[in-house]
């Protein structure tokens, strides 16, 4: 299992397309999110009742938007809703994972989490790929792609851990600012490097389980 991770509009989501496109199974963390939040779920119930009704959109699914805004300049705001979301993601995670290695034993898969240090995940993986960006570039990509402001786009870079600090993590480091021309064959060399080390593995890798 290698985890995918980066900052704020660093480029990880492209990376993560990439690895697809060479055959990768992606496990995107958002995805799972959206999942274990589903309206009447455990997590849905508990964010509910801790912030209230005004997190609801009218077809009761979380309103993610405000929620965010909610929780990303309250740091125990954010804790909270982190310690309802984490677990239950991580379980998925491996839930998942598990499924995908029983059915294709030599297969590289890639868990893209943002918060992948940030919420332990790390710990979990064979490998760790940080996705890197200067932050110009992070604030600019977030307000063309997301519509954030300067200030909202800080604000969720600076509750993450700094791209400096995720650095000391990572088995391998990519930048995500260069064109994707440059950045698809670093990628693929990358790939066949996980494929043979996940053939050399697998055998005596045992199925892993995570329970709270």
């Amino acid at each position: 299992m290698v985890g995918l991770t980066g900052g704020l509009a660093s480029g990880k989501t492209t990376v993560a397309g990439l690895f697809q496109e060479c055959g990768a199974f992606v496990i995107h963390a958002d995805q799972l999110a959206r999942t274990v939040v589903a309206p009447g779920k455990p997590a849905w119930k508990e964010i509910v009742k801790i912030f209230g009704p005004r997190v609801l959109q009218a077809d009761r699914t979380l309103d993610r938007a405000t929620l965010a805004k909610l929780v990303f300049h309250h740091p125990r705001k954010l804790s909270v809703l982190n310690r309802i979301v984490h677990p239950r993601v991580a379980r998925e995670q491996v839930r998942q994972m598990n499924a995908i290695a029983r059915q294709h034993p030599n297969a590289v898969i890639i868990y893209d989490a943002a918060l992948l240090i940030e919420a332990q995940a790390h710990e979990r993986m064979d490998r760790v790929i940080v996705v890197t960006a200067n932050q110009p570039i992070q604030l600019q990509r977030a307000r063309q792609r997301d519509g954030l402001t300067k200030k909202e786009a800080l604000g969720r870079i600076r509750g993450q851990l700094p791209l400096r600090t995720k650095r000391r993590f990572a088995d391998y480091i990519l930048n995500g600012t260069v064109p994707v021309t440059r950045l698809r064959p670093q990628v693929r060399q990358l790939y066949q490097e996980l494929l043979q080390e996940a053939a050399l593995s697998h055998r005596t890798r045992p199925n892993r389980s995570l329970h709270s």
